[in-house]
């Protein structure tokens, strides 16, 4: 009886144990993810190499890897929040007062699942809920990296989706514990190192399928929502199996590699078509109309207004070195940060989080040898100089504010134009216009 129990409350050891002592430090072990998937994509490109498969390209894995840091990050700051919102849902509107048991876990699993293929056919079918999701399907790779392009904006909206698990009944405590889960197994399956599996491709999601979901041919399009289960695509109508070589990426590429961009672009292609629009339903047509029958050319439209393009001139290899260790650094903190994150102050870790977003807004710039990334990089130190002050020590506090009104006032004002030119140089080796 005893480890029965034991092991219908297994799932709940996850939630608990995600904060462990060491030497009287209570760390995060949700950080260990970091390393982990990051080693799972090093050992994919290794192997990927060995065989001469050309499945990763450089620039496309680390904008792949800047929105799963943004994601990791601003999770920090929000999702936390998920649980308290479950947690009175269901304790105040809950259908049922669900317990724990093997046969319940198994049916929050089906439940989560189904859920899932529900949201993420939306996602595809309905043009304000693609504008979140479009990010995931913009590289024209596909590996383990894809995995990571999930945005924040995604979180929000699912929480709509898995509401209505609190509604039925389930335990806030269940619900997180199998999101945790639910949400593991899809980084494996984002894969072309792994052929077909058999008797699982009739169960499973596998690589295979999930290959289909990502490819723009006709034929794949609009394909293979499931995320754990196949079942549910095979039931709705919308299962097809790998047949020819899938082509990665959207209908109509967006070719930048800017952080910005990719997680905005959509938004204000929507905007602009809204906005050419007369009366309130020819507006909400647009906005809950399908991607498909979406007006591309919107696009250009949207790339001119903010004079999005593209530039073609081959990164050197000194710059390409230069923004692979502003990623190794900053994986390196994201690390640490999620290890002791429940050491800092929200204020920290808020100006944390801008800092490490102006960095990948200038890892982006930098790919496409964009001259205005001195400006993105003062604010960058600004943020980085601001930090120290949050721990209230006087001569931290002091020798801070000293860098800082020097960088922010007295040095911009006397030396803004040779210092860009300078730092331009150092960057690109030569002075952009």
């Amino acid at each position: 009886m005893h480890m029965q129990l034991d092991s219908m409350l297994f799932p709940y050891y996850i939630v608990a144990s995600s904060f462990f002592r060491v030497n009287k430090f209570t760390l995060n072990i949700l950080a260990f993810a970091v390393p982990l998937f990051i080693g799972l994509m090093l050992i994919e490109f290794l192997v990927a190499t060995h065989k001469k498969l050309a499945y990763f390209n450089l620039h496309n894995t680390i904008a792949n890897v800047s929105v799963g840091i943004a994601e990791r990050l601003c999770d920090i700051l929000v999702t936390a929040g998920f649980f308290f919102v479950y947690d009175y849902v269901q304790k105040h509107y809950g259908l049922l007062n669900i317990k724990p048991g093997l046969l319940l876990w198994i049916l929050l699993l089906l439940c989560t699942d189904f859920l899932w293929y529900w949201y993420h056919r939306l996602a595809h079918e309905i043009n304000v809920l693609w504008a979140v999701h479009v990010v995931h399907h913009q590289s024209e790779d596909f590996n383990y990296s894809v995995s990571a392009r999930i945005t924040v904006f995604q979180a929000f909206v699912r929480t709509g989706f898995w509401i209505i698990l609190p509604l039925i009944g389930f335990p806030a405590s269940m619900i997180t514990t199998m999101l945790l889960i639910h949400g593991i197994y899809p980084f494996f399956i984002h894969t072309r190192l792994i052929g077909k599996l058999g008797i699982l491709e009739y169960i499973l999601v596998t690589p295979s399928h999930h290959r289909v979901h990502h490819a723009s041919n006709d034929k794949y399009l609009d394909k293979n929502y499931g995320d754990v289960f196949i079942i549910w695509d095979k039931l709705f109508g919308t299962f097809q199996k790998e047949e020819e070589e899938p082509v990665y990426g959207l209908t109509k590429p967006l070719n930048t590699y800017s952080f910005l961009w990719q997680h905005f672009h959509f938004y204000i292609e929507l905007w602009l078509g809204m906005k050419a629009q007369k009366g309130f339903v020819n507006k909400m047509k647009v906005l809950f109309g399908r991607p498909e029958h979406f007006d591309a050319s919107l696009r250009e439209e949207a790339e001119a207004i903010f004079h999005i393009k593209q530039n073609t001139e081959q990164i050197t290899r000194p710059l390409n070195r230069y923004v692979i260790w502003q990623m190794i650094i900053l994986l390196t903190s994201l690390f640490v940060f999620i290890l002791f994150e429940q050491y800092f102050p929200i204020s920290l870790k808020i100006f944390f989080t801008i800092s490490v977003v102006l960095t990948l807004i200038n890892c982006g710039a930098i790919m496409e040898q964009k001259h205005w990334i001195f400006h993105v990089e003062l604010l960058r130190f600004t943020a980085l100089l601001l930090i120290p002050l949050f721990y209230n020590h006087y001569y931290i506090d002091l020798v801070a504010m000293v860098l800082l009104t020097a960088v922010v006032v007295i040095l911009p004002l006397k030396y803004y134009s040779s210092l860009e030119s300078r730092y331009l140089q150092i960057v690109y080796k030569t002075v952009r216009p």
